[in-house]
Formats: C-alpha cells, sequence, structure tokens
C-alpha cells in the first residue's frame, strides 16, 4: 500500500524506449510510439486517481529533429491525434494541459492544437498535464537569463533581486512545483537536457522496462521506491541527527 500523506505531488517522466520496444518485436520504429502514446493516456489516468497534482512528459526534445523524417512526421501525427481526441476529455475530468518547448518547427497543425487545448483547460483545477515537446533546459535556461536581463534593461527589475526564487518566474515552468520524483524508462541513466533547472533535488528512478510496457503498477511501483527513500535538500536525515 502507497502512503497517501507521502505521494510526489510532481512527477516527471521522460518517455524511452519506444524504438527498440518495437524492433525487439520486429516492428517498425513509429509501431512504439504509436503504443507509447497511448500509455500516456493509460498514466495519465492513474497520476490522478493516486493524487499526484502534477505528471509532465518529455516526448520529444530540440535535438531530436535529426532523426528520420518519415518519423519524426508521424510522431507528429500522433500527437496531434492525442490531443484532438483527448482536449474534451481533459476538460471533463478538470484536467489542465500546459505545454513547455519552443514553437518552431512544430507543424502548425500541431501548434493550434496545443493552444486549444492550453485554452480549453485553462481554468481547470484539477491534475496539471505538462507536455515537453521541442523542449531543451539549456535553451529554456538562456530564455529565462534574456527575460531577465531585459527587464533590468528596462528598469523593471534589478540585479541584486534575483535569486532562486525569483530567478524560477522566468522559466517555462513557472508556477509550478519542481518534480519531486523523476522517471526515465528503458534503463538509460541520464537527464537529456530535461528540467536541468528543476530536477536540482528531484528523486530519480531508472526502471529498465520500455515506455510501451510501462503501466499503471510500474508508477505505484515507481512511487513506492520514492517513498522509500529519506530527501535531505542538502541536509542530515533524521536518524543521522540522534
Amino acid at each position: 500500500m502507497l502512503d497517501q500523506n507521502n505521494i510526489p505531488r510532481h512527477v516527471a517522466i521522460i518517455i524511452d524506449g519506444n524504438g527498440r520496444w518495437a524492433k525487439e518485436k520486429g516492428l517498425p520504429r513509429i509501431a512504439g510510439h504509436r503504443v507509447g502514446i497511448n500509455r500516456v493516456r493509460e498514466i495519465i489516468k492513474a497520476a490522478g486517481n493516486l493524487g499526484i497534482k502534477v505528471i509532465s512528459f518529455f516526448v520529444f526534445s530540440a535535438e531530436n529533429w535529426v532523426r528520420p523524417k518519415k518519423e519524426v512526421d508521424m510522431l507528429m501525427r500522433f500527437l496531434n491525434h492525442f490531443l484532438s481526441r483527448e482536449i474534451k476529455k481533459l476538460d471533463k475530468n478538470n484536467i489542465k494541459f500546459r505545454w513547455i518547448g519552443r514553437a518552431k518547427p512544430i507543424p502548425k497543425e500541431l501548434q493550434a492544437k496545443i493552444r486549444e487545448a492550453e485554452e480549453k483547460t485553462r481554468g481547470n483545477t484539477g491534475l496539471v498535464l505538462l507536455l515537453a515537446l521541442n523542449y531543451g533546459a539549456r535553451q529554456e535556461i538562456i530564455e529565462a537569463v534574456r527575460k531577465f536581463t531585459q527587464q533590468v534593461l528596462e528598469g523593471k527589475a534589478n540585479l541584486e533581486d534575483l535569486d532562486v526564487e525569483s530567478f524560477s518566474n522566468y522559466l517555462y515552468t513557472r508556477g509550478l512545483p519542481d518534480p519531486d520524483l523523476l522517471i526515465r524508462t528503458s534503463g538509460e541513466m541520464r537527464l537529456s537536457n530535461f528540467l536541468l533547472w528543476q530536477l536540482s533535488y528531484t528523486e530519480l528512478y531508472f526502471p529498465k522496462k520500455y515506455w510501451p510496457d510501462f503501466k499503471r503498477q510500474d508508477l505505484e511501483e515507481a512511487i513506492r521506491v520514492y517513498q522509500k527513500r529519506q530527501r535531505r535538500f542538502g541536509g542530515i536525515d533524521s536518524q543521522e541527527k540522534r
């Protein structure tokens, strides 16, 4: 049984292993992405039922455009179809949709669907679904520095007032809690330029399962492991104080 008093507020997931999952089954890589998109739907529902407040999915990085064009185009089409089918359901279930990343060169049709989903669910107060698409953490940090610098030049901010808390307000994730738990599927142990600022004190979990095989029970197991850990935030745990 999970400790309901220690459910992570924000769970971030790096979706990994779709292509390898498909290859091992003798299927084209795109088949893995198709199943992976459907798995997102299951984990969103599970997150809401478990009491998680924010669930983030890193589905496509700013560096992933170098992949084969046919694969990228099909993945964009899958994401477009996913949002088309899910917008009404997200709104009905009081889920708030947010996107982080850069608009270009995301296809205009998908950009429009993203804006529609954000606008439709803007007033919702339940689970926050955060989609990282065409996202890179280094780029995000550079943009945040530029925004702050511009405000200083315009006399709207003072250099001396900048601290960790105020800098977070210039990031794409402003207003959201930092992740308590990061999950990266497929056994790879890298952050891949994902939420580098926000993950400073996050607990990391690297299951070996590929994303298409990651189900509700695997999310629960990740939380179970999280609940066994002692988060110190630079301090010492209660046992060491004795």
